[in-house]
Formats: structure tokens, C-alpha cells, sequence
């Protein structure tokens, strides 16, 4: 292979086969994909260990992609449950999926998952060290946390958040600036202690080199961690914040120059009138690297509805810069999702980031609301069905409340706007 990285072929001119792929599935022209890999603007997180992946872009000018998080916890450990959500996320057409598993027998679980799916699969190594060694977390060896990516990148994980931004200066920023909610990254909250009990730097700060050596070995595209993320509305924009992401920025250029594939992770919990501020933020310290935001959550007043205050604050970051979202469930903050809280957290992502790309306007995604659109002036019910973003929802209601007229629905009846229209205007 003449390349090590996609970032690499693109430097040469190079259209690799996972680029074929992208340009098959999105409006964009050859040659601003090539340019926006090589400029850094794009990923396409492709470990060569992925074989069964069908790539997918991350960034500038595509639509935006959604992520769902899954995996088993010691509280609850049904691993064929986990793989039916796997398969469940893939029918639901999320773009990519993050192994979180912290108990058992991860690595199994794991190649599974990678050998099962076609999209991008994402994972954080650290979690799995705690997994993996049984130990409290600051008995961990700096080798032992790089032998964990390592493993990850050798069973075929795309992208790997890291929170390499969680530096000792950040900490003191976190100390100087007291929070509401403190530390609620799961990865930041794990580093923060083995940082402190040992008095040591963040490894994955002080050895970044050791890292990219590994992410351009694989093809692996870094996720930087936001440690810092805010748990709450009070804490969102602050200093700690701030200063992990102008970390993330000078890492981001350090992987640049090691032609590694990048991305930034973002808040988090953000009030509404400071989400854009948040976008503009990430774009302009990490030099328009692909931002990935978890919501942003607008409110922290709605437990069991958090999908929808994640999908308002993730419409609003894709439109003004976001270029990925994880969901977020409805039991989020709560328990562990379950299959329908997943395809809940799924629905609502794919809402928001649709709703997104029409806004800033992505070519052709307002081509599917035109479609849907002139069904509801046909009366097309099965055409609406076939456009709907979840079909079996749609059918449902629909069989639920059936009217004496087949062509209308039990809201208007023999009112309806539509068909009454139609007989006015169209003589029909």
C-alpha cells in the first residue's frame, strides 16, 4: 500500500477505495473530498482491520452522521442483547456505533461487533483497561493504557476517543473555577484520578507521539475527548472547558503533521443562546477539524426526555457547525437504554441532523422533504409510509385510527385542507 492513512492518500492525490465509498453515498465532488482529507476538514475513520466496513465520511460539505453508544456494564451484562442492538442500530441506519463495555469479556464482545457492521465502529480505551485489569484505575501502568489501543486498533476500531486535553494545566483551571457538577466525562473522571493519585501528567498527553505511531499504523482516526465537558447548564463555556479544547487544538495539528485523522469531541450541557458561540469555538481553535457533540443538552430539567433536549441542541450545533452527533435516550442520566430507548435516541438524532443539513444547505436533503411533501398532497399514504423517517411509527398510528374515508385520517375527516384543496384547484 502506497499509503500509511486516508489523510496520507489524499496528501498524494490518491482516491482510495474508502473515499469510492463516500462519494458514493454523498453530493460531494471528487476533488473537494480529496482536498478536505488532506486538509483535515474531513474523516473517514477506515481501520484496514474493518473488512466489513462501507466507509463513511465525517466533515465539511457532507451530511451530518449520527453515533449510538451501546455495550455491557456489570450491572447489566447480556451480550446477545448488546449485539441485537448492534444489529437493531445498523436497521435503524445510525452511521456509526461506540462499544462502551466496561465488564466481561470485552475483546469478544468487541470483534463482534466489528465483524457484524458495516459502519464505523468507535471505542474508549480506557474504558476497557479498567475492564481489562481489574485494578483500581491508578495502579494502571502507562503501558498498560497504550497495550488497550493497541488491542482496540487491532480488532478493527475506527476511532478511539481520547482525553488527551485533560492536562495538568487543565485541572487547575478546574480547581481555580469551582463547577455545579464537576467532572461527568466517565474517560475525563478516570484520567482526573490517576493524574492526581500520582501526580503525574495525562500519558496520552505526554506520550502523543506513542499514540499517533499506533492511530497511523491502523488508519485510526483520533477522537479527542472533551474530560471537561459540562455536566450542566452552569458550568457550560468555562474556563476548564475552554482550556482543554485550546489543548485539543494544538494536538490537533500534531496529528496533522503525522497525516492521522482527527476529530474533536464537544458539550455536552449548553442553554440554547450559548450553542452557537460553542460551534464557532471548536471551528476556530481546532482549525475546522469535524466537531462531535454529545447533544448539546439545553435544559437539565427533563430526565426520561432527554432525546429531545439533546435533538434541539443537536439541530442547532450541526447547522452552525457540528459535523457528527451522538445520541442521546431517553434514558440517559437514568439507566442504561434498553432496544427502545435506543430507537428513540436514534429517531430523534436522525431528526435533528436532517433537519440541520437542510438548514445549511447540504445539496439534495431537502430533496426527501419535497418527496414526502407531495405524497401528503396525493394522499399517498404509502409513499408517506416509504419517506417516513420510521416507517413502523408511522404505519402504526395510522392503523390505530382508521376513517370512514380511506383517503384522509381521523384528524379532519371530511375537512380535510388537502383534499378539499385539490378539488378547488386541480378539479380534482
Amino acid at each position: 500500500m502506497a499509503y500509511a492513512t486516508q489523510m496520507a492518500a489524499a496528501r498524494q492525490g490518491i482516491l482510495t477505495p474508502q473515499m469510492q465509498q463516500v462519494l458514493a453515498a454523498e453530493t460531494v465532488h471528487e476533488a473537494d473530498l480529496i482536498a478536505r482529507v488532506a486538509e483535515g476538514r474531513i474523516v473517514i475513520p477506515a481501520n484496514r482491520n474493518h473488512t466489513s466496513l462501507v466507509a463513511g465520511g465525517i466533515g465539511a460539505g457532507l451530511t451530518t452522521k449520527i453515533n449510538v453508544n451501546l455495550g455491557v456494564s456489570e450491572d447489566c451484562c447480556n451480550v446477545e442483547k448488546e449485539l441485537n442492538k448492534v444489529r437493531r442500530s445498523i436497521e435503524l441506519k445510525a452511521d456509526a456505533i461506540m462499544d462502551l463495555s466496561t465488564f466481561g469479556d470485552t475483546r469478544a464482545f468487541r470483534r463482534r461487533t466489528v465483524a457484524i457492521s458495516p459502519v464505523m465502529i468507535g471505542t474508549v480505551p480506557i474504558y476497557d483497561a479498567v475492564a481489562r485489569y481489574g485494578k483500581d484505575v491508578a495502579a494502571i501502568s502507562v503501558d498498560d493504557f497504550f497495550d488497550v489501543v493497541r488491542i482496540h486498533a487491532e480488532d478493527g476500531v475506527d476511532f478511539m476517543t481520547i482525553h488527551a486535553g485533560l492536562t495538568q494545566t487543565a485541572v487547575q483551571r478546574l480547581r481555580t473555577n469551582p463547577r455545579l457538577t464537576n467532572v461527568v466525562s466517565r474517560g475525563g473522571s478516570l484520567l482526573l484520578d490517576w493524574m492526581v493519585t500520582n501526580d503525574r501528567e495525562n500519558p496520552f498527553y505526554e506520550h502523543f507521539d506513542r499514540l499517533l505511531e499506533l492511530c497511523r499504523q491502523y488508519d485510526v482516526t483520533l477522537s479527542l475527548g472533551d474530560g471537561l465537558r459540562p455536566g450542566c447548564l452552569s458550568d457550560a463555556t468555562d474556563a476548564a472547558q475552554i482550556q482543554e479544547l485550546i489543548i485539543l487544538g494544538e494536538l490537533t495539528k500534531r496529528c496533522w503533521q503525522a497525516d492521522v485523522q482527527v476529530m474533536i469531541e464537544g458539550p455536552g450541557h449548553v442553554p440554547l443562546n450559548e450553542v452557537v458561540a460553542n460551534m464557532q469555538l471548536e471551528k476556530k481553535l481546532c482549525h475546522g477539524a469535524p466537531f462531535y457533540v454529545l447533544g448539546p443538552i439545553v435544559t437539565d430539567v427533563a430526565p426520561g426526555y432527554d432525546h429531545i433536549t439533546s435533538a434541539i441542541g443537536g439541530a442547532l450545533a450541526a447547522t452552525y457547525g457540528a459535523d457528527f452527533l451522538c445520541y442521546v435516550t431517553p434514558a440517559e442520566h437514568l439507566r442504561l437504554p434498553d432496544e427502545d430507548d435506543m430507537k428513540e435516541g436514534i429517531i430523534a438524532a436522525r431528526i435533528a441532523a436532517h433537519a440541520a443539513d437542510v438548514a445549511k444547505g447540504i445539496p439534495k436533503a431537502i430533496d426527501w422533504d419535497n418527496a414526502m411533501s407531495l405524497a401528503r398532497k396525493e394522499l399517498d399514504w404509502k409513499r408517506m409510509f416509504e419517506l417516513a423517517i420510521d416507517p413502523e411509527k408511522a404505519k402504526a398510528y395510522r392503523a390505530s385510527s382508521q376513517p370512514l374515508d380511506q383517503e384522509v385520517c381521523t384528524m379532519c375527516g371530511d375537512l380535510c385542507a388537502v383534499k378539499r384543496s385539490r378539488k378547488i384547484l386541480e378539479g380534482k
